[in-house]
């Protein structure tokens, strides 16, 4: 699985981003989907999953009710609608492929990332 993220840019705080994740290959559907993301100087932190047909998801803290995450597979894509974005959403947005969870290791695919920057 090859994968393709898009979106990011510079907003202002309070305002929206949508990212997009796109995934070469047949077999999009079999696997759970998560974004992550990494601010300057920080640890890479995970932000939402998906799982791979009935739409479970979960959410970082920070995140919760702010961002939602979703996925069409008859287009091999996966989601993560930002709003209400604030300065510390300021981070490399990178999507993956793998197990529905929460930590990094378990996601066997990596899309290159996206930038998002809020402004104050």
């Amino acid at each position: 699985v090859q994968l393709q993220a898009s979106g990011g840019g510079l907003v202002q705080a309070g305002g929206s981003l949508r990212l997009s994740c796109a995934a070469s290959g047949r077999t999009f559907s079999l696997y759970g989907m998560g974004w992550f993301r990494q601010a300057p100087g920080k640890e890479r932190e995970f932000v939402a999953a998906i799982s791979l047909s009935d739409g479970y998801t979960y959410y970082e803290d920070s995140v919760k009710g702010r961002f939602t995450i979703s996925r069409d597979n008859a287009k091999n894509t996966v989601y993560l609608q930002m709003n209400s974005l604030k300065p510390e959403d300021t981070a490399v947005y990178s999507c993956a492929a793998g197990r529905f969870r929460a930590q990094a290791q378990d996601y066997k695919y990596w899309g290159q990332g996206t930038l998002v920057t809020v402004s104050s």
